[in-house]
């Protein structure tokens, strides 16, 4: 069941992506991220608020949400700032690089969580897994190696910063999906994705407040481009999350599998890009994409 959920979580992910690079076409990263957190906050507060009128009526769905002693609120903080933190350096590197370069190297973060899986829960693969793994951070990581070229900013000397950008999106978000397991094995997935929620749209509504603070002050509204995509970036993060966290819940589940599957939903962000943004180098990362699909396929015969 656990990979089911993580498969799901994939596929929701990867549209994720797509309504992400469609809202920031034009619109700052700050703002696109701070409109998509508060209305992801609004969507969870649904369920929040009703588990504290009706403590009765939703103990007995999978939508009641607990509530968490001060211990556990600070670590859902620090869930919420790592997440963030993440967040926004993947905005500003898939603001300015090719959506079917972004996807394909956040999806290497499994690797690094791969490790420290292995060397903080002592999780073990069986061979099936291994290869799947292996074969789909082996092609992505090959294709890492890719020249540069495709940079949409007009400045090429500014290239590396939304590079490094992105290194710091993967390598923090790694963190945050060990993270997931230890919070997972402690308080419930509800209570902790509601909770980081809120506490990232109350952070990115301060920041957008600095950022905007000179248009404020003049009583100007700020330049924001209203596009359906921003909606969808809250709608399918709130599944994509909720899904994980519920596998991530299940006592078999490994953060090593969950997390490269997971991340097999840069499959779509590839298709996306290739069909309807018409990206170059089409039939590169074609094999790229085919071989992260043979590494799900493994992993999933290994999981049943």
């Amino acid at each position: 069941m656990w990979t089911l959920l993580a498969f799901i979580s994939a596929l929701c992910l990867g549209c994720y992506d797509i309504s992400k690079k469609i809202a920031l076409r034009q619109n700052a990263v700050v703002d696109v991220l701070t409109i998509s957190v508060c209305v992801s906050a609004l969507i969870l507060s649904v369920p929040l608020l009703l588990s504290r009128v009706s403590p009765e009526l939703m103990a007995g769905t999978p939508f009641f949400v607990p509530r968490l002693d001060l211990q556990a609120h600070f670590y859902t903080l620090l869930k919420a700032i790592i997440v963030l933190s993440s967040w926004i350096f993947g905005y500003v590197s898939l603001k300015y690089l090719p959506l079917s370069i972004v996807s394909p190297l956040q999806a290497t973060r499994p690797m690094w969580t791969l490790v420290g899986a292995l060397l903080l829960f002592d999780e073990r693969l069986n061979t099936w897994q291994w290869i799947g793994v292996l074969l789909a951070i082996g092609t992505i990581f090959a294709f890492s190696f890719k020249n540069k070229s495709q940079i949409t900013h007009p400045q090429s000397e500014t290239e590396n910063k939304y590079y490094i950008c992105l290194a710091l999106a993967i390598l923090i978000g790694a963190c945050s999906g060990l993270y997931d397991k230890y919070l997972m094995r402690r308080y419930d997935h509800n209570a902790v994705q509601v909770y980081y929620t809120l506490y990232q749209a109350v952070m990115m509504l301060v920041v957008w407040v600095i950022m905007h603070r000179k248009e404020l002050r003049r009583k100007e509204k700020p330049a924001i481009r209203w596009t359906p995509a921003i909606l969808l970036i809250s709608l399918f993060l709130v599944i994509s999350d909720n899904v994980y966290m519920l596998a991530l819940r299940d006592p078999d589940s490994m953060i090593a599998v969950v997390s490269t599957i997971r991340r097999g939903g840069a499959v779509i962000g590839f298709a996306y890009g290739l069909l309807f943004l018409k990206e170059k180098d089409p039939l590169h990362k074609i094999l790229c994409m085919l071989g992260i699909c043979a590494g799900l396929v493994c992993l999933a015969i290994g999981s049943l």
